[in-house]
Order: C-alpha cells, then sequence, then structure tokens
C-alpha cells in the first residue's frame, strides 16, 4: 500500500468512526474526478442506485459539505450527513444517484463568509459552484438522469452552496434540503413555489441561526410555504437530525419539478 493509499485508507477509517449517517464503506461511493475541457477539475464521489435498470431514469441528488471536508483527497466530503443515502434500507426504498463533489482548501462554495447576518449574492458562481453544475450535464449524458427528480442537499458551507445553487440555477432542481446554511433574501421571490426543507441549530454560533430563520421568512413573506425545522439545544450540527428526519427522503423524493 502506497503512502497516499495508506493515508486514504486512514483517513476513511477516522471518517468511519462518525456516528449514524457515515455508516459506509469507502467504495460505496464511487470515486471519480470531473475533467472540464480548459483543463479545471473536481474530485467527486458517486453512488449509484442498486442493479439500475437501464430502461429507467433514476432521480439524482447533488450534495455539497461543509468547510472541513474541502480539500483534494476525494474522500472527506462523505463524512457529514450524505451517509443516510448509502444505509441499505434507503437505497432499496430510493434508488437513485448520489454525486458529492469536494471544494478544494480556501475555496467556498459560495464567496461570502458564514459569519455575517446577511449577504448579496455575488453576480457569478465560484468555480467549484460552476464545475458541480458542468459535472451535472455530464452526468445526465453518461446516465439515465430524471431531470424532473433533482435535487440539492448541504450542510454548514453547503448548506449556503444548497441556497445559491437554487437561486442562481432555479430551473435544474426539484427541490432542496439546505442545512444550517444561508442566502440572499432578496432572492426569495424567486423561491416562491420552490419546495424547501430547511433546518438549523437554535444554538449555533458557527452560521448564525437567523440566517435560515430570515430567509424562510422572507419567501413566505413573498407567499411561499417552505418548510423549516430549528432544533432547540442543537449548536452547528444540526444535520445529524435533520437527515434522521423520519419523513425526510418520502418528502424529498416525492417532489418533481413541474
Amino acid at each position: 500500500m502506497g503512502i497516499r493509499s495508506a493515508f486514504n485508507f486512514v483517513l476513511f477509517a477516522m471518517i468511519m468512526s462518525q456516528p449514524i449517517c457515515s455508516a459506509i464503506s469507502a467504495d460505496t461511493f464511487e470515486s471519480r474526478v470531473f475533467e472540464e475541457t480548459n483543463d479545471k477539475t473536481l474530485p467527486y464521489r458517486l453512488l449509484k442506485p442498486f442493479n439500475a435498470d437501464p430502461s429507467t431514469d433514476y432521480p439524482l441528488v447533488l450534495f455539497f459539505h461543509g468547510a472541513g471536508e474541502r480539500g483534494t483527497d476525494n474522500v472527506r466530503q462523505l463524512k457529514n450527513g450524505v451517509g443516510v443515502f448509502a444505509l441499505e434500507e434507503n437505497r432499496t426504498a430510493f434508488p437513485c444517484y448520489v454525486v458529492v463533489p469536494q471544494c478544494p482548501e480556501k475555496i467556498l462554495w459560495v464567496d461570502t463568509p458564514w459569519t455575517l447576518n446577511s449577504h448579496i449574492q455575488p453576480e457569478k458562481p465560484t468555480e467549484p459552484m460552476r464545475l458541480a453544475m458542468e459535472l451535472l450535464v455530464s452526468l445526465q449524458k453518461e446516465f439515465k438522469i430524471d431531470s424532473t427528480r433533482i435535487y440539492v442537499a448541504g450542510v454548514s458551507m453547503g448548506g449556503f452552496g444548497t441556497w445559491d445553487a437554487i437561486t442562481r440555477y432555479p430551473n435544474t432542481f426539484a427541490a432542496a434540503i439546505p442545512c444550517c446554511g444561508g442566502a440572499d433574501e432578496h432572492k426569495a421571490k424567486e423561491l416562491v413555489h420552490f419546495p424547501i426543507w430547511a433546518f438549523h441549530g437554535d444554538k449555533d454560533t458557527v452560521v448564525k441561526t437567523i440566517r435560515s430563520r430570515n430567509m424562510i421568512a422572507a419567501i413566505k413573506m413573498a407567499g411561499g410555504e417552505p418548510k423549516y425545522t430549528e432544533y432547540k439545544g442543537v449548536a452547528h450540527d444540526s444535520w445529524t437530525k435533520a437527515f434522521n428526519e423520519p419523513d425526510l427522503l418520502t418528502w424529498l423524493f416525492s417532489q418533481k419539478k413541474k
């Protein structure tokens, strides 16, 4: 075993020691790298449906990880939340593709500090966000994907990424699950008819709880009906409870883009 392979093995073993949604093996999510024509690359992991039927179009979930999982090892991004999709019972009940790109160190899914009370959405997406969207296009060419059932979810920095994705590319997705993230409230009117189930802990000191509260309030003010769950006594790690919600996946996979 080479040095890099040994490092990845140890790192994945550490990840596997985490609770709940990390109950996955290294080969459950296939290791891949997306290569754009201009030599830009984006490492990602891909979960495929059990025994995929070549005549069936499957849903796809794009999952954005948090700041602590950035890098180039193509492993860390599986640490928080996304493992729920790989549990055997869920793979059986909700067959789908799950794509988990990895953001490079020192770069964000959305170019804004997560400590602010609010932010204005940057005019252009960050390069990792742009590449993630290009990756979606390439996967739809490679596999049979149901274009009316493409979903996006993310935690922390990835919660910001989830909000950014649905406000920037609203016609791509059918529903979203942003955990402990934030968004530009001026974009709320664009999400009036968009299915959202957002989560936050009321004791979060990393990303202020008002980021979710204010965005949800803005959508409701514009006439929307987003779902919002705020956990009492929970700090930044609202994703563990969120991805253990009994009805979450049933709700998500029942959404279909009109």
